[in-house]
């Protein structure tokens, strides 16, 4: 990463990169910092949308109709010129995305701390850009192991850096409000996809044509479009001063156990019960989340399979291939309801756990989601269709909270001097769940099917799986307990560490409502930049949603 970056170092001296470069002066607006964080965000955050994809590339050779080789395997897949590829086979690169975020954040936390956000920033859009455009070279090619390796594998580190890369600065910029900072990033990368899919479909209906399917012509439009928004990301943040406040605000004096003044060592934070425990409690949220994003569209149809189309007496099985056509357009609005409620819960639930703690947040999700999967069978076999989505509304809600709130937890129990590689190896826990809820939820409704139970009913057991993952998730968050004295560093060592981020002054920074500072115009020029994107991909999803309950 170091050779990537030697152009921008100017030799030995303080380079564009570095972190010494970046921190802030006297004046300078925090609010300027969440846009750039939602910028890098919203564009790795379509890693969540890759799906849009895959039904086109199983048509990159035949055009209008897939050229099959009955004979496929996995391994000839990847390097057959003549057959196109199943959904099978390119549903590898969306495994690899995550598997490889959870890794890369895990692996170059710490780099990431000593190097700072922007350097991060800066590496993470080189990689996701950068393998967005080796995978279109894939497409060009018909070679799908150059595809894995770009999108998957190079992606995928840059999706890792790119995720992590401002949790630790947002939450220095932000002491007063930890959980808001950290949501309205990490609601970027639930709303990438909501942004990058309809682009991408508008891309791919623009660019093909009799000999293509206008997928490798929309991977370069749309790496060269994220690559500036990335860019304009990095190259925005700052860091805060050593020991810099924000103007007027002073901590509250009981600040509580809960939330420690001091900070641990990244080589520490794994060696601590409490890291394990906040690690069960993220792996169990997201696991049942997971898994119901994953069911979301067929177990719409076939819970409630005709009364979708006003004939309740019809079953799933009784269906016409018209009607399943048309029910599967009406899931695809409870699958983008359920999107929103993704990204709004990122920004409420973190934004509220600033209020009542993270850890009352914690019990929040699970005591309530437990609720919430209990009686999801009894809402299907009212047959109630609002209360039903309702509750998937709000279970998908706190899915995405958990994501948010999970850094300024870190920060609360770890301190904040390394929380964002604290934060990178914690992400081990969602390449987890990413694995136990999916795996669970198909494996139940299969042997559910196999056993004769019927279609409306085969999610009823599964929804009792998912709550009793809350409940050892609550029982895990209960444990969670303030650190003792012998896991933090002295004040000699932090000292030492924050050596190079002393400014002469600390100035005054714009605090919004707090102090002078405010809302001034570059901030509502970086936010119009970021929230235009945002309201776009709102509208096309309310588009249709609507289509539910037209």
């Amino acid at each position: 990463m170091s050779t990537a970056t030697e152009t921008f170092t100017g030799g030995g001296g303080i380079g564009l990169l570095d972190r010494e470069r970046i921190i802030a002066r006297p004046g300078f607006n925090r609010w300027l910092v969440p846009p750039a964080a939602l910028a890098i965000h919203l564009c790795i955050g379509m890693a969540y949308g890759f799906s849009v994809f895959w039904l086109p590339l199983t048509k990159s050779i035949g055009i209008t109709a897939s050229t099959t080789c009955a004979d496929m395997t996995l391994a000839s897949a990847l390097f057959t010129t003549s057959c196109d590829w199943r959904v099978s086979d390119l549903g590898w690169i969306y495994t690899l995305f995550f598997v490889l975020l959870g890794s890369s954040a895990a692996i170059w936390g710490g780099w990431l701390e000593r190097a700072g956000p922007r350097k991060a920033g800066f590496v993470s859009a080189i990689c996701w850009c950068g393998g967005i455009g080796i995978a279109a070279i894939g497409v060009m090619t018909h070679q799908l192991w150059l595809m894995w390796l770009g999108a998957g594998v190079i992606g995928g580190i840059g999706l890792g850096l790119g995720y992590i890369s401002p949790v630790s600065t947002l939450i220095k910029w932000f002491p007063d409000r930890r959980g808001m900072a950290t949501g309205m990033a990490i609601m970027g990368f639930g709303g990438g996809a909501m942004i990058g899919a309809p682009l991408a479909d508008m891309l791919m209906n623009t660019f093909k044509s009799a000999t293509s399917v206008g997928v490798w012509q929309t991977f370069f439009v749309m790496a060269a479009i994220y690559f500036v928004f990335m860019m304009g990301g990095a190259f925005g943040y700052r860091i805060p001063p050593a020991g810099w406040k924000p103007e007027g605000w002073t901590p509250p004096a009981d600040k509580g156990a809960m939330i420690t003044t001091r900070h641990v060592h990244l080589r520490d934070a794994h060696k601590t019960q409490q890291f394990w425990l906040i690690w069960a409690v993220l792996c169990l949220n997201v696991s049942a989340g997971i898994g119901v994003i994953g069911m979301a569209s067929p177990m719409l149809q076939e819970i409630f399979a005709g009364s979708l189309l006003g004939q309740p007496d019809l079953k799933f099985s009784d269906l016409s291939p018209e009607q399943l056509t048309a029910i599967a357009a009406i899931a695809a609005g409870f699958t983008g309801l359920l999107s929103l409620f993704n990204i709004g819960g990122r920004f409420f639930w973190a934004s509220l756990s600033d209020k009542i703690g993270r850890k009352n947040t914690y019990f929040t999700f699970f005591a309530l989601g437990i609720v919430m999967y209990a009686l999801a069978p009894w809402a299907a076999g009212l047959g109630s269709k609002i209360l039903f989505v309702g509750m998937f509304c709000i279970i998908l809600s706190m899915y995405g909270g958990g994501f948010a709130t999970i850094p300024a937890y870190l920060a609360d129990i770890f301190g904040t001097q390394f929380v964002g590689a604290i934060h990178g190896r914690l992400l081990t826990a969602w390449a987890t769940a990413g694995i136990i809820g999916p795996v669970v939820v198909n494996y139940i409704r299969e042997a559910q099917i196999a056993a004769g139970i019927p279609r409306a009913q085969v999610y009823d057991f599964t929804m009792y799986i998912l709550a009793g993952m809350l409940a050892l998730g609550f029982i895990a968050n209960l444990f969670v307990r303030p650190l003792s004295d012998k896991w933090f560093m002295s004040d000699a060592e932090v000292a030492s560490l924050q050596a190079k981020t002393k400014a002469a002054s600390a100035g005054p920074t714009g605090s919004f409502g707090i102090g002078t500072g405010g809302f001034d115009g570059k901030a509502a020029i970086a936010w119009t930049i970021v929230g235009l994107p945002i309201l776009w991909g709102v509208w096309i999803t309310l588009q249709k949603t609507f289509v539910l309950f037209g």
